[in-house]
């Protein structure tokens, strides 16, 4: 039972955060939401509420850096990785009815700086989300700085989408925008390897 009240805890936290950001999840309604009694908090989390968050964080981080390595190393094409991707974050915003979108954006707009743990998990985030696509692109043999731009091409435009879908209730501007990154990393996709056999030929 003590599992079950902690793992309620977690869960519910993480739905809060993506929903509330820190500031505006409180510890009563983290308790709230998981049917936890009020002594269980400090009981399972002795840091409190910023223990808690941290650890929810630091798990959300860790499982959309799985599957999106997961994405990438799935198709030797990183232009068809890229598109499955987009496709994946509109399934995930139909299935939750628009109302969840990148579990660490509402957090960073919370301002989590008065939690150092937690601001840089939130950078590091970041950070290994762009780094996969870079090295994806890097291995399909596009050059380091535009394999870098490329990246950050990609996260910025899904954080966007994410925003824009749930306000909209449409994943269709994913859809749109999917197309035109994946073609813009198959043009540098093939750049890369044309530059590659006329250093060769030479």
């Amino acid at each position: 039972m003590a599992t079950d009240t902690r793992t309620r805890m977690i869960e519910a936290t993480a739905l809060l955060l993506r929903r509330r950001g820190y500031h505006g999840t409180s510890l009563s309604d983290i308790l709230s939401a998981s049917a936890a009694p009020r002594g269980s908090l400090y009981f399972h989390f002795p840091g409190g509420k910023d223990q808690l968050v941290i650890e929810v964080t630091r798990a959300s981080v860790a499982h959309v850096t799985e599957r999106l390595g997961a994405a990438l190393a799935a198709e030797r094409d990183p232009a068809v990785a890229v598109h499955h991707i987009y496709q994946s974050v509109g399934h995930m915003l139909e299935e939750n009815e628009f109302s969840l979108g990148c579990p660490v954006a509402p957090v960073v707009l919370d301002a989590p700086n008065d939690v150092p743990d937690l601001a840089e998990i939130c950078r590091s985030a970041f950070e290994q989300w762009i780094g996969l696509l870079r090295e994806a692109f890097m291995l399909a043999g596009v050059p380091e700085r535009r394999a870098h731009a490329l990246a950050l091409l990609v996260e910025s435009s899904l954080e966007g989408l994410m925003v824009i879908a749930r306000a909209t209730r449409d994943r269709a501007p994913l859809k749109v925008v999917a197309d035109e990154v994946a073609a813009l990393v198959e043009q540098a996709v093939l750049a890369g390897k044309s530059a590659k056999h006329a250093e060769a030929a030479v």
